[in-house]
Order: C-alpha cells, then structure tokens, then sequence
C-alpha cells in the first residue's frame, strides 16, 4: 500500500445510489461458485452486521432470498450491482457479506481472495 495513496474504504454500486464503508480492509476475500454467486461475479468480504455503513439502503436496494432461506442478497434497484448480503434471522456475532467488486481495484488486489465450492463441497478448493 502507498502511503500517499492509501487503500479506500470507500465504494458504490454503478450509479452511486448505494454506497459502503468498509471498517478496515479485510483480511481474506471469497469467491464462490455457488449458482448465484458465479452469475454476479462477487468477490466477498465478511464483516461483523452492522459494522459496514450502508448509506442508500434499503429505500435504494432490492432483495432476493434463494436456497436454504437464510441469507437476503441485496443489489442497487437502479443499477442491478449486487452490493451485500445479510442474514434473515441475526443471531449474536452474525456477519454480512459485502461485494469488493464496488470498490476500486487496488482494494481487491491488496486481499488474499480464496476460493470456495458453494456449488457442491462447500470446502475451499485452495
């Protein structure tokens, strides 16, 4: 990381109307390759809920529940952008997920992202 320029903690969807930021850059990312993450491309971080702010949601968010019935994806309902996800029913210590992908790429290459079978194994293939 340059000193000069430090990492931004700071992303949005496309069109701006969601914005993130982050409380410190992640440790480690996910990429899965469960059915939908493969088709939004995400690149997932894993924060405590509550502790990423979240300005524009829920007035400029959709959501969708799938699967299993336990997480609610959100994504911009101007732009399309997938942004985060989080649980249906919090229980203490639940976490969010939120997409890097809305962030500016120096970010994303600064983390370890490992890779994860959401399709079949649910392990990591790395």
């Amino acid at each position: 990381m340059n000193k000069e320029h430090p990492l931004s903690l700071s992303g949005s969807c496309h069109c701006g109307a969601v914005r993130l930021s982050l409380p410190a850059v992640p440790e480690t990312a996910t990429r899965c390759n469960c059915s939908l993450c493969r088709r939004t491309a995400g690149i997932w971080a894993y924060y405590e809920l509550g502790s990423v702010s979240i300005q524009g949601h829920p007035m400029n968010t959709e959501s969708y529940v799938w699967g299993d019935r336990s997480l609610i994806n959100f994504r911009c309902k101007t732009c399309g952008i997938a942004t985060h996800w989080e649980p249906i029913e919090p229980k203490p210590g639940a976490r969010h997920g939120v997409n890097l992908r809305n962030f500016e790429p120096a970010l994303v290459a600064s983390v370890t992202v490992r890779r994860f079978d959401g399709a079949a194994t649910w392990k990591f293939l790395d």
